[in-house]
């Protein structure tokens, strides 16, 4: 997918804030093999490096528009290389993921096979965007259900791939992981209106849609979803709580 790392940004302190979970569940140990699954523009990849003493940090992420945004911030302990998390192999003592993984299909895959890849005592943290059910994304998946959107994307949707906690859970106790924790937590933020919400969701949710049509459709998709939006989020100052899947499991 074609990424927009400014939209992506215009938002960054809410969309870094689960980073900040993210970290707490870490097993802090010094001289530790990491790899940042969908590392974005690099700047949280920096600030792993920092809460981890002495540890190298290996960044990828599928987006060569996020990666131009990484050049500065290599170092001698944290790098960066374009790669797909589907592509990723070698033996880690940390794999870490934020924001990224939910557009991986099949988890029930996935999953074990990230975990093979740990070291012993190795640790598997994962946050993962689980906010399809709100209705910003849902009023996409209907606006492409309908026309001139469904014809002209060939009756496509995203399918969501991210499970429920307990499926989580289940599969990380099935691979022999220790440790398990496992929970979802809502973000409260709190965007200007229901345009700023559109300005969100065409960052992200929208991006695989808006590729698949022509500029004119691209166009289109906005302004109609705008419209909807504005019906569901009718007050300015808007809340816009959002869900977020964390886990993490340590291999003993």
């Amino acid at each position: 997918m074609t990424w927009e790392p400014d939209r992506y940004l215009k938002f960054k302190q809410q969309r870094f804030e689960p980073f900040n979970d993210l970290l707490k569940l870490i097993n802090i140990r010094s001289g530790l093999s990491v790899i940042d699954l969908g590392c974005g523009t690099g700047e949280l990849t920096v600030k792993l490096a920092d809460y981890l003493p002495d540890s190298h940090i290996f960044g990828i992420d599928n987006s060569g528009e996020m990666l131009d945004k990484t050049a500065e911030k290599e170092q001698s302990n944290v790098h960066f290389e374009l790669s797909s998390i589907e592509a990723v192999s070698g033996k880690w003592d940390l794999i870490l993921s934020n924001a990224a993984i939910h557009w991986v299909e099949d988890h029930e895959s996935l999953i074990p096979r990230l975990f093979s890849m740990l070291n012993d005592d190795g640790q598997l943290v994962i946050q993962t965007p689980s906010n399809h059910r709100n209705p910003a994304q849902q009023t996409i998946q209907k606006l492409a259900g309908e026309e001139p959107f469904r014809t002209a994307l060939d009756g496509w949707t995203y399918n969501f791939p991210v499970l429920p906690i307990n499926r989580y859970a289940e599969i990380l106790h099935a691979q022999g992981a220790s440790n398990i924790t496992v929970f979802d937590k809502v973000y409260p933020h709190i965007l200007e209106d229901a345009e700023a919400i559109l300005q969100w969701i065409s960052g992200t949710t929208m991006v695989p849609y808006l590729e698949k049509l022509t500029p004119k459709l691209q166009d289109q998709l906005k302004v109609e979803c705008l419209i909807r939006l504005k019906k569901i989020y009718t007050s300015s100052p808007a809340f816009f709580p959002f869900s977020r899947t964390l886990f993490a499991a340590a291999k003993n």
